[in-house]
């Protein structure tokens, strides 16, 4: 599985933005996909997750309330929606794709649980 994340950008405070994760193949429907961020001089950071069903949705408490996660695997893509963005919101953010177990509910916040990942897409908010 190959994934073009997209969408980032510079943006005001208070404002939104919707990132897209494009995947490549026909087996996109069969797996969890992940959102995680990395913000300079931090390590990498769980956002948000969506099982491969779209029945499992999973959120950071820093982001729950603000962002939405949603699929669509007719269009092999996954959308994260951001919206009251906040300046601690910057970051590269990354998309990531696993198959399989682990299937708890702490799993699906662990990098370890996805196989593919990526190339990023930068998000900048302006105070």
């Amino acid at each position: 599985v190959q994934l073009q994340a997209s969408g980032g950008g510079l943006v005001q405070a208070g404002g939104s933005l919707r990132l897209s994760c494009a995947a490549s193949g026909r087996t996109f429907s069969s797996y969890d996909m992940g959102w995680f961020r990395q913000a300079p001089g931090k390590e990498r950071e769980f956002v948000s997750a969506i099982g491969w069903s779209g029945g499992r949705i999973y959120y950071a408490d820093s982001v729950k309330g603000r962002f939405t996660i949603s699929r669509d695997n007719a269009k092999n893509t996954v959308y994260l929606q951001m919206n009251s963005l906040k300046p601690e919101d910057t970051a590269v953010y990354y998309c990531a794709a696993g198959r399989g177990p682990p299937y708890s509910v702490g799993s699906y916040y662990n990098e370890a649980k996805y196989d593919y990942w990526g190339q990023g897409t930068l998000v900048t908010v302006s105070s």
